[in-house]
């Protein structure tokens, strides 16, 4: 069982076109405040992630923000977040985020929030951490991509195993439900065993 004291999101730094993507990135927040999660997260003040960032320090949560320099330089940090961590790239914020995290959930966002989500992913799959992936499907923004999931495992280019790591739900509390008791899948030396099959 996943011990959950800190959950990182990944979202757009844009708000997108619909209210209700930014009421999710709000309520998400919100709920991972109560539940005495510590947010992780992009340390934005713009869009969803800036939302995330109110929704859970209005609620009394603690927020932990890791933002490259340069982005910081253009004025985007979040100046209220309980930690703002500054780092000298894009690589860099990427790892602090994960080892600051328990877990994390992917929320709507553009080609920066799935180069996380499937960075993530991908060092899950490799066995470099064996934290829950959750992708937050409200609003069925996340369709496409979780059809296309499947059909990789289809094709053989992902483990069934693999593919099920990823937890998908529309409901927050639900996710985070699964998220608690998520066991990483044990496929032995898999790596060594698609090397030998190679040769």
């Amino acid at each position: 069982m996943s011990k959950l004291h800190r959950i990182c999101v990944y979202c757009g730094s844009s708000a997108g076109n619909h209210p209700a993507h930014r009421a999710t990135a709000l309520a998400i927040g919100g709920l991972l405040a109560r539940e005495g999660i510590t947010v992780v997260y992009g340390g934005g003040n713009v869009g969803l992630m800036g939302a995330v960032a109110d929704g859970a320090l209005a609620a009394g949560g603690k927020v932990i923000g890791v933002i490259p320099q340069s982005l910081l330089e253009k004025e985007l940090g979040h100046r209220e977040v309980t930690e703002l961590h500054v780092t000298s790239s894009m690589h860099e914020r990427k790892q602090m985020m994960v080892d600051l995290s328990d877990g994390f959930i992917a929320l709507p966002g553009g080609f920066g929030t799935l180069d996380e989500l499937f960075e993530t992913l991908t060092w899950l799959q490799l066995g470099f951490h064996d934290k829950p992936v959750g992708l937050l499907n409200a609003n069925g923004f996340f369709d496409g991509l979780t059809t296309f999931i499947t059909h990789m495992s289809r094709e053989g280019f992902l483990k069934p195993e693999h593919a099920d790591c990823v937890l998908i739900e529309s409901d927050a509390e639900k996710l985070l439900a699964r998220m608690h008791t998520f066991r990483p899948p044990d496929l032995g030396k898999w790596i060594e065993k698609l090397a030998a099959e190679a040769r």
